[in-house]
């Protein structure tokens, strides 16, 4: 009997230790893209630097070919609406009525339309023209920050997260959490490539993404723990079954 309370301690402790290092860790991503945002924005807009991004422009046209254009034209795609808008609807009916799972059906609507809202707030504030001489033709809107790449963040950010949290398979986990990153990379990468954005752009959206990314779950994690505190004690242990590991760190 001792020895089975002393092993559940055990667990219990190990438990919380993993809890903090994620906890750690996850505040020093936090901090860190909050930095590197300010930094880029100093850069851009207080010391009107563009050494980086004409370097960034300078590397890519190295690599120009009509191969390597068509691969970039397919990885801005898949950071358009166009993709995005049918995916998260799939994904949403998906986690709804087939696995049941009521608050990851809520998490992809929210994430995707709060960063939406962000996107156009924060290219209206900043008002940065694009690139004057796209590779292929002159996109819309203001240039910061990219749009492709702070929803790609958001998206596949996500993704990463529901991966990780509900694949068992530790060598399948580490594959599809190493392919959408690097799939987050290459829309970044193509947008600098199509000179329709700055590569300073490009790393304000990946910041920003990723910052919003973690505020969004935190706060849907928050109410929902409150919605279930307020529900009826018959229907808690459904829910709970439900979203089995859905409550994770973020």
């Amino acid at each position: 009997m001792i020895k089975t309370v002393r092993y559940g301690i055990k667990k219990m402790w190990a438990a919380v230790a993993l809890l903090s290092v994620e906890v750690v860790v996850l505040l020093l991503l936090f901090s860190g893209a909050l930095f590197t945002f300010i930094q880029v924005v100093t850069m851009v807009f207080k010391e009107k630097r563009e050494d980086f991004d004409v370097r960034a422009f300078g590397y890519l046209s190295k690599h120009v070919s009509i191969a390597n254009t068509g691969l970039m034209e397919f990885f801005t795609f898949l950071g358009t609406h166009l993709f995005l808008i049918p995916a998260n609807l799939l994904l949403i009916a998906y986690f709804l009525f087939i696995k049941q799972h009521r608050w990851y059906s809520i998490k992809f609507p929210v994430v995707a339309l709060s960063s939406l809202l962000l996107m156009f707030f924060l290219k209206f504030i900043f008002h940065r023209t694009r690139p004057l001489t796209p590779l292929l033709q002159q996109a819309q809107g203001y240039s910061f920050p990219s749009g492709h790449a702070l929803m790609s963040v958001t998206f596949y950010g996500l993704l990463i997260v529901v991966v990780w949290q509900n694949i068992n398979n530790t060598f399948l986990k580490w594959v599809l959490v190493i392919m959408l990153f690097a799939l987050i990379i290459a829309i970044g990468i193509s947008r600098v490539y199509l000179r329709v954005h700055y590569a300073s752009d490009v790393i304000a959206g990946f910041c920003l993404g990723f910052i919003w990314l973690i505020l969004s779950l935190w706060v849907i994690q928050r109410f929902e723990k409150y919605s279930r505190k307020k529900i009826d004690p018959g229907m808690r242990y459904t829910l709970i079954k439900e979203d089995q590991g859905s409550s994770a760190i973020i």
